[in-house]
This record gives structure tokens, C-alpha cells and sequence, in this order.
């Protein structure tokens, strides 16, 4: 079985929760997944010192392959000259050099793309062409069978609730494109609440094509939480095992003293590369 732990928005600087951190981190060690995965806003601000202390975090992660992608709030918004001519530069120096990456474990391939547009549009985002072909590339040379993963920042699809929230631009051609790359699963942040959707919810796959699950984490460590998860804490653990998938849903509950599985949501896979054990939940 394959476990993928993910969580969002960590947001060093004035919102970080430095005991719920502590907590996460215990949770990922006692989880023990094969694969991490945090899906951007590293900080609040984009200062060196906030960067630094995401650095140290991210040193203290238990020995497992990690997936990082920057968020908007990793582009400073008000040191305007910066946010024009080095936008990332602080993220490339102690988060990532690498903006888009891929990484492969048993059992997946795993594309990160930096969905960030400091000139355009830094709170939506956006994807570049050449990033699908990037994409492309990488899950064209993935073993047959093998989970194909995408991880953004930004959301390709609304969540399930009261507020409302502008997607990506452009939402429609990339669900497309990755359809076609035969992604089964695409993990997200940015809204500071968890929520699962599947892409025919938003947009019709061509014909013979299956949606393609979508997983956002809430915030992970900060007091940034929205709409159902306001002042509240949360990321996922996705199991993969035989021709199902399970993501569960982890909610930080200060009354347990940490993170407790809230919600499981199951779904089948056509591929069943990693055998026929059972998956959690």
C-alpha cells in the first residue's frame, strides 16, 4: 500500500500556530507515510525570517520523499519591486530551487507545478503551457498502472460550501489536458478548507474518460482557517491499495489533544499496481 500525507498553508509569520506544528509534525511520525506533500503559502509574507523558520520545519520531517509547490503568499505583495524582478527568490533559496518538479515512489508519479502569477494574477494564479507539457513529459515515461498525481497550490474546482471562491483561470483546458495524461488525482491548498470534488462536478470529461479526484487541505498550521474550518486545522492522508483509493480527512481537535481522522471518502481505480491488500479507513 501506498500513503500520501498532505497538508497546505502552513503560513510562517503572524498566523503560524507553532503547538498545533508540534503536533503535526508527531502525526506525521506516527503516521509514517511514504510520501509528504505540501501544497504552498510556506509563509504569510514572503520575509527571509519566515522562509527560515518553514526551512527548519521542513528539515524536521521524518526520512520520507517530500513534494513542495509555492503559494501566493510565498510571492511578497507589497515589496513591489521584489514581487516584479525576484518574485520567488526567497522560495528558491530555502524552500525549492526546482518551481516544477516530479517525483516518482512505488506506486506514483507525482507532478508539481508552480501555479504562482506575481505579474498577472498572485491570488488566483495561473498555469503556463510549457508547464503542461512538462506534465506531459513526466506521466508519459510513468509505469503503466502507477498513480499519477498533480499537485497545485491553487484550485481547479470550487468548494462545497457558502463562500465563494474564483477558481483558476482556465480551469476547463487543464482539467482536459490532465484527463488526457490519465491523472487520477490532483491535490490542492489555497482555501484554507478541506474539501474533496471530482472534476465532472465542474467540467464534462471527454468521452471515455473517468473525473479525476481533487483533494484540497485546509491550513495545517496556522489560524487562517475559513468558512467550516474557521480556527480550525486539518490535512489528508490518501491511501492507495489495489484498485481503490481512500483519502482521509484529519482534523486537529484540541479537546483530543491532536489530529483525528474525521471523514473517509473511497474511491475505485481502474489500475491496481500495488496489489490487493486493503487500504485505511
Amino acid at each position: 500500500m501506498l500513503t500520501i500525507l498532505h497538508g497546505s498553508d502552513l503560513h510562517f509569520g503572524k498566523p503560524f500556530d507553532a503547538k498545533v506544528a508540534g503536533v503535526f509534525l508527531q502525526a506525521i511520525r506516527d503516521l509514517s507515510p511514504d510520501l509528504i506533500v505540501l501544497s504552498g503559502d510556506f509563509t504569510q509574507r514572503a520575509k527571509v525570517r519566515e522562509f527560515q523558520e518553514a526551512r527548519d520545519f521542513l528539515r524536521g520531517l521524518p526520512d520520507a520523499p517530500v513534494v513542495v509547490t509555492p503559494g501566493n503568499h510565498d510571492v511578497p505583495l507589497y515589496r513591489v519591486w521584489e514581487r516584479l524582478f525576484a518574485p520567488l527568490r526567497n522560495y528558491r533559496e530555502f524552500i525549492s530551487q526546482e518551481l516544477d518538479t516530479v517525483t516518482a515512489v512505488k506506486g506514483a508519479t507525482v507532478v508539481s507545478l508552480n501555479t504562482t502569477a506575481p505579474l498577472r494574477a498572485i491570488v488566483n494564479g495561473r498555469i503556463r503551457d510549457r508547464q503542461l507539457l512538462f506534465a506531459a513529459h513526466a506521466f508519459h515515461d510513468a509505469p503503466e498502472g502507477e498513480l499519477r498525481v498533480v499537485v497545485l497550490h491553487h484550485h481547479l474546482a470550487p468548494a462545497p460550501d457558502y463562500e465563494s471562491d474564483q477558481v483558476l483561470p482556465g480551469f476547463q483546458r487543464y482539467l482536459d489536458a490532465f484527463s488526457k495524461m490519465k491523472v487520477e488525482l490532483i491535490l490542492g491548498g489555497h482555501l484554507h478548507r478541506a474539501y474533496i470534488a471530482n472534476s465532472l462536478d465542474t467540467f464534462p470529461a471527454g468521452e471515455g474518460r473517468k473525473g479525476i479526484v481533487i483533494a484540497h487541505s485546509g491550513t495545517t498550521t496556522s489560524r487562517r482557517g475559513r468558512a467550516r474550518e474557521r480556527k480550525k486545522n486539518s490535512f489528508n492522508l490518501i491511501g492507495i491499495a489495489g484498485d481503490r483509493m481512500v483519502i482521509t480527512h484529519y482534523l486537529f481537535v484540541g479537546e483530543e489533544g491532536g489530529f483525528v481522522p474525521v471523514g473517509t471518502h473511497a474511491f475505485p481505480r481502474e489500475a491496481g499496481f500495488l496489489g490487493e491488500e486493503e487500504g485505511p479507513g
